[in-house]
């Protein structure tokens, strides 16, 4: 199970690089416009942060179907390095399914992802198993949901609070957002020119966890209307380190999709 476990690590990303404290001392005088949010809708510059937060919003990828095959690099803390290829399809709001290859070509494992349960088909162990949505929660110790996992495959932000934005800036074509929202702070760079993400941080709210992640978005193409980054990065720490590499191919949206899970007669349940 370990090959599956690793792909979900980039869902892991969802967590800090530095406390809000940090992220606004980072902050100097030279920069060209910093502004620190109480009431966004109090001043002129606070009117700005709605209108980066706007635009974030219209890049927001809508689809029917998607799917796309992912290069998998992920290392842990021990320095244990696995390769894979995660074969991902979506019907949007109803169905994520994966297919995981190992490094030698073989159909590993499968996955169905619907937004109350997760099916996992072990071909190695000739097992299946049935678990509700809160294994995923489990595995990676957040307030996951179905939509909320779409979203981060697909490469939409998550975890957005807009109406509590800590600091806003902008500094040779980089826009720099914090905002805190229900279970995270979050520090995000955006790009000015098209407002498409570069680099996500999030810290954990709760101040008794430390948490911290490092999600950087780059490579990207513009398919079927949306800006897409195909390279991800991930560095995720807790009481353990994990690197993740995510090289997406061969994506495409709206396509007519199958969902293939059939269970063999001889497999088990576990």
């Amino acid at each position: 199970m370990r090959i599956f476990l690793s792909l979900t690590f980039f869902i892991t990303a969802l967590l800090s690089c530095r406390s809000s404290k940090k992220i606004q001392s980072a902050i100097t005088k030279k920069d060209s416009l910093v502004t620190v949010v109480k009431n966004p809708e109090a001043t002129d510059s606070a009117r700005l942060v709605i209108d980066a937060l706007e635009k974030i919003k219209s890049n927001k990828i809508d689809f029917e179907t998607f799917s796309s095959k992912i290069k998998v690099q992920y290392k842990d803390n021990k320095q244990r390095n696995y390769d894979f290829n995660a074969f991902v399809r979506i019907q949007k709001d109803s169905i994520i399914w994966l297919s995981i290859n190992a490094s030698f070509g073989i159909e590993a494992f499968r996955v169905i992802i619907t937004p109350d349960s997760v099916k996992v088909m072990d071909k190695l162990d000739k097992n299946v198993q049935y678990r509700s949505v809160e294994y995923l929660r489990e595995i990676v110790q957040l307030p996951l949901d179905f939509i909320t996992l779409q979203n981060l495959i697909v490469g939409n932000p998550v975890f957005l609070d807009s109406t509590q934005v800590l600091m806003y800036k902008e500094k040779e074509g980089i826009v720099s957002l914090s905002t805190m929202g229900s279970f995270f702070k979050q520090l995000l760079s955006i790009k000015k020119e098209d407002y498409t993400i570069l680099h996500s941080k999030l810290d954990d709210a709760d101040p008794g966890r430390s948490r911290t992640a490092d999600f950087t978005f780059s490579d990207y193409i513009f398919i079927s209307g949306h800006h897409f980054p195909v390279t991800r990065k991930i560095i995720v720490s807790e009481k353990t380190r994990l690197e993740v590499n995510l090289d997406y191919k061969q994506v495409e949206f709206d396509v007519p999709l199958s969902f293939p899970f059939n269970i063999p007669r001889n497999y088990g349940i576990r």
